[in-house]
């Protein structure tokens, strides 16, 4: 079996957000982690990896530096990275991704293709859907639950839903959002670490994706157009209150809620 995680190295919010005067995210002046609901992701492969003996595969697109996020996958146990860079897809969204990382994965013979439900610094939930549209695979998204039948080639999955859940069978191949409730991700070993920085990661630019249109990729190809982008706004002072007696505290809050029309 071989499973193919799409993981991407997104900003570490703990530690600002920094923007390019396009409006774009200015990825090279912030820290940055493995995005949550990716490591679930990569968690359920590992899983896999550990009871079918599965071979484990990450894939990522962003700047030379996410090379570190795929060596952590590797350190957790993935077997190969492969980092798909090059100046011509900066500055993409989710159509534009998309399109690169299906171009990237038509390189690549797999089972499963598992992705994060959303990325932290979007939250469009847009990118893994795209990807099995592109290269015309069963979509099952928001994964809470996963469980693989290797002799019949099916997966079934516990799928989030509005009022409850549902219960998906798929043939594989097949692609699946995971969400970060899904599992626990395990931790990197310290041998992993050193294995990982011993492997070599495949890097991969334009000329290697597969039946793409330059049209679609990079910021020439990204149809949204951002109207604003800002850093969170800081909160304004608030205002203390000391009332002498529980039912000045109550009538007080009743007020304030009057006012702003809550109640």
């Amino acid at each position: 079996m071989k499973v193919v995680v799409c993981i991407k190295q997104v900003p570490d919010t703990k530690g600002g957000v920094k923007f390019k005067p396009d409006g774009t995210l200015d990825r090279g002046a912030m820290l940055a982690i493995m995005n949550p609901d990716d490591k679930a992701a990569l968690e359920a492969a590992l899983k896999l990896k550990d009871q079918f003996g599965a071979e484990v595969t990450v894939l990522t697109m962003g700047l030379p530096k996410a090379d570190a996020v795929l060596r952590e996958a590797m350190a957790m146990g993935a077997d190969n990275g492969i980092l798909v860079t090059d100046r011509v897809l900066g500055g993409a969204d989710t159509w534009a991704t998309s399109q690169t990382i299906a171009g990237a994965l038509r390189n690549l013979d797999y089972d499963l293709i598992f992705t994060g439900r959303q990325a932290i610094d979007g939250d469009t939930a847009q990118v893994g859907p795209q990807i099995s549209e592109h290269l015309h695979l069963p979509l099952i998204s928001y994964a809470q639950e996963i469980s693989v039948d290797e002799a019949e080639k099916t997966i079934t999955v516990k799928r989030q839903y509005d009022d409850g859940y549902h219960i998906v069978k798929a043939k594989m191949p097949c692609l699946v959002t995971c969400m970060s409730e899904l599992n626990k991700p395990r931790y990197m070993t310290p041998g992993g670490i050193f294995d990982a920085f011993k492997k070599e990661v495949t890097v991969w630019g334009r000329k290697d994706l597969k039946d793409v249109e330059d049209s679609n990729l990079g910021k020439a190809g990204s149809p949204t157009l951002i109207a604003k982008a800002s850093d969170k706004v800081a909160k304004g002072k608030g205002v203390k209150v000391v009332p002498e007696t529980p039912d000045e505290a109550a009538d007080y809050i009743v007020n304030v809620l009057d006012e702003k029309h809550v109640i």
